[in-house]
């Protein structure tokens, strides 16, 4: 339930945004590159980093101020209280075995996809994938997954505010072309996205569901054009990652049969 403008604690927002102005452009910031990077005042910035330091999250060393590893404790919260990537860790671990390819969890934030579990088997193209890695959804099987079935007012809010960057030559990047792929999506049950997020690199997702049949993630398998092609990953891999993400779903409590409806005391 939100709670009004007066249950709004701006200090604690700020103290997020500098936290996450830390990235691999800013890994050891100075105050005036901190305050730079979110807008706030250096004294404002100061204060925040000094709370942060205190407990335990930053610290520096001369002007200069980094992360401390007690941030990662924050991501393994998230982990510990969420019972499907627990479930889904063994799943992902044989479909990897089974494809030779990574396979990966991944979650909805925001216009984002973000990875909650992976499996890496080797190192595919030049972007750094782990836990806690960010994506642009309409760029990405997961993504496409993800969106197709939110709902179509949650569908239409993306289109209409989030800007659909290109990343290769291969983005689809108008609003309509996306919305017709999403449909696909939800008619065929998986997707399929090749070189849009990054030139070569190909993956298959199929959607995982929670007990009410909402869908909660996406499983996906990637690997690069030079060793697949699309038609070969819906033919040899996409069956594997459906029923992988079907087999996640049941043990959430997801039952895909039909509810039997009661007639004259008998079922």
């Amino acid at each position: 339930m939100e709670g009004s403008e007066r249950d709004y604690v701006q200090s604690l927002e700020r103290g997020f945004a500098v936290l996450l102005a830390f990235d691999e452009d800013l890994t050891n910031p100075t105050l005036a590159e901190l305050a730079a990077a979110t807008g706030l005042s250096r004294p404002a910035v100061r204060r925040l980093l000094l709370t942060l330091q205190r407990l335990g999250y930053v610290a520096n060393e001369g002007t200069r101020w980094s992360l401390t590893p007690r941030v990662l404790a924050i991501g393994q919260h998230y982990t510990a209280s969420n019972a499907r990537i627990e479930l889904a860790q063994p799943h992902l671990l044989r479909l990897a075995e089974r494809t030779g390819e990574s396979a990966s969890l991944a979650e909805l934030d925001g216009t984002e996809v973000v990875y909650v579990a992976r499996v890496p088997v080797r190192r595919i193209m030049s972007i750094n994938v782990a836990v806690g890695t960010r994506v642009p959804a309409h760029a990405t099987s997961m993504g496409r997954v993800l969106l197709a079935w939110a709902g179509p007012e949650r569908i239409s809010a993306f289109l209409d505010e989030t800007p659909l960057d290109t990343r290769t030559s291969r983005t689809v990047t108008d609003p309509a072309e996306l919305r017709l792929a999403l449909a696909q999506v939800r008619e065929q049950g998986w997707s399929i996205v090749a070189g849009e997020l990054e030139d070569g690199l190909l993956s298959a997702s199929a959607p995982v569901r929670d007990r009410s049949g909402r869908v909660v993630a996406a499983l996906a398998s990637s690997t690069s054009t030079g060793r697949s092609d699309p038609a070969t990953l819906a033919a040899e891999v996409v069956p594997m990652l459906v029923e992988t993400a079907g087999a996640i779903s049941a043990e959430l409590g997801y039952d895909p049969r039909p509810a039997r409806v009661a007639r004259d005391g008998f079922f």
